[in-house]
């Protein structure tokens, strides 16, 4: 068996290779499709006010002026790259909370071997996103007086050279919260009692926080990472809490 700390990244892979697998590929399709139409569809807004400004700020574009857009456009790109990288986790968070707690529901089903090819019910899915969606919004309050903590240490000299490690410390432990608080609230398990638990696995939590910190770092493989994270944070909910035996599921 690996270290405490050496089981996260292998909860990670794990989740990676049953949310590919064909009974489970269908919950995962479908929140990356509604996401990647929202963040196109805000793409292409933004490019069309972005447009409609640069035509009201220059209205002859062969004037003196025209050579700014070559210079503007650029920036624009960039800074939209820039917006895409930065809330693409936190908005996609939000929007597959829903899917997020099904596709974890499905994952303990298939990892406890009572159904291979559990089935998609729309019903399922509308029934948990009240109860989702809360828990959301008592992740950010958990999250945002730490952030902004954080944010005002970054600021006091002296004590601002320890605020760096501070922050990627809170990111790495956010990331198990975030992903382990799906299975626990499927579960019944309270918000409080959750964070104690996942005290009492430290290493663990850790370990895990940190594979998934990393992966969802990476551009383009984030969307990916990101259901892998929801399947292998249920992967950790069952072996370390209840010692289960999991079925290994070949994609």
């Amino acid at each position: 068996m690996p270290t405490p700390v050496l089981s996260g990244p292998q909860y990670l892979r794990e989740g990676l290779k049953l949310v590919l697998s064909p009974g489970l590929r269908l919950f995962v399709l479908l929140p990356l499709a509604i996401n990647l139409i929202l963040f196109v569809g805000l793409i292409g807004f933004a490019v069309q006010e972005f447009n409609g400004w640069l035509n009201a700020l220059m209205p002859n574009p062969d004037g003196w002026l025209s050579f700014l857009s070559w210079i503007l456009w650029p920036i624009f790109f960039v800074l939209i790259l820039l917006m895409v990288f930065f809330t693409f986790t936190t908005l996609a968070n939000i929007i597959a909370a829903p899917f997020n707690g099904f596709l974890s529901e499905k994952v303990e089903v298939v990892v406890r071997g009572e159904d291979t090819f559990p089935p998609f019910r729309w019903g399922e899915l509308v029934a948990m996103v009240p109860r989702t969606l809360g828990r959301e919004l008592r992740k950010l309050g958990y999250f945002l007086p730490r952030a902004i903590g954080l944010f005002i240490l970054s600021f006091i000299p002296g004590l601002n050279l320890i605020a760096a490690p501070l922050w990627v410390l809170f990111g790495i432990w956010m990331m198990c919260v975030q992903y382990i608080d799906y299975p626990a609230d499927n579960n019944k398990l309270g918000w409080n009692e959750m964070l104690a638990w996942l005290r009492e696995k430290r290493w663990q939590s850790l370990g895990f926080g940190g594979s998934v910190y990393l992966a969802l770092l990476i551009p383009g493989v984030n969307v990916v990472m990101m259901p892998a994270a929801v399947a292998g944070a249920t992967l950790f909910w069952v072996r370390e809490r209840s010692g289960s035996a999991v079925t290994t599921v070949q994609p």
